[in-house]
């Protein structure tokens, strides 16, 4: 199977065409093999524009929400960035192509162990990933330029907006129903003030921690 034209129809068709216009996203997509980061016998469907499942009852999101998420972070080569939800990598492999440095916190210990085994062996050497509540960031390398959470929440977490650095961005989904959320980008505009605007109707995992379901 040809992934490489596979994963180039799908920067095209399903990105571009859909309206994800940062040249930066789209050239990342274009570089991070997604077929690496589904499970083996799922291969055949890693560029199909649709959720799949990965261990731990998680999934890998949708190719496109993962565009307009990371698209919406509006991220420079300087900038940190916090990813809470690492899954199966994929995110933090396209955040890496771009920003200077990615930090990614996954509650659940195998795919926080098989997701930094599989980005060191791709290379990403930018990424960091940590076994712990995402819910409570990871304080010792804040403030971040950019936070990217890839589970529902029931409302914003404190202590993630607090890790956000003056100007940064909070993209995140968050509703009171755990089956569907309405992705939010949060801009921190002065130390207490907190700018939101609503993106799009999503669906994801809850996500699990203190600040969390």
């Amino acid at each position: 199977m040809d992934f490489s034209k596979r994963r180039s129809v799908m920067v095209e068709e399903q990105m571009a065409g859909r309206g994800i216009c940062s040249e930066a996203v789209l050239t990342a997509l274009r570089r991070v093999p997604r077929e690496a980061f589904v499970p083996d016998r799922l291969r055949a469907f890693a560029y199909d524009d649709a959720p799949l499942p990965i261990d731990g009852d998680q999934t890998i999101s949708q190719p496109y929400i993962v565009a307009l998420m990371i698209e919406a972070l509006a991220l420079t080569k300087a900038d940190r960035v916090l990813e809470i939800g690492t899954g199966s990598g994929y995110a933090a492999a396209v955040l890496a192509e771009i920003a200077a440095d990615v930090y990614t916190v996954e509650r659940i210990e195998t795919l926080a162990t098989k997701a930094a085994r599989r980005l060191a062996d791709l290379g990403y050497a930018n990424v960091h990933v940590l076994h712990a509540d995402g819910t409570l960031g990871w304080h010792e390398h804040a403030p971040y330029e950019a936070i990217i959470v890839a589970a529902g929440a029931p409302e914003i977490p404190k202590t993630l907006k607090r890790q956000l650095n003056l100007g940064g961005r909070l993209v995140i989904p968050i509703g009171s129903d755990q089956r569907a959320q309405q992705l939010v980008r949060v801009t921190r505009t002065s130390e207490e003030d907190f700018e939101t605007e609503e993106l799009a109707d999503v669906r994801f995992v809850p996500l699990v921690g203190e600040e969390g379901w």
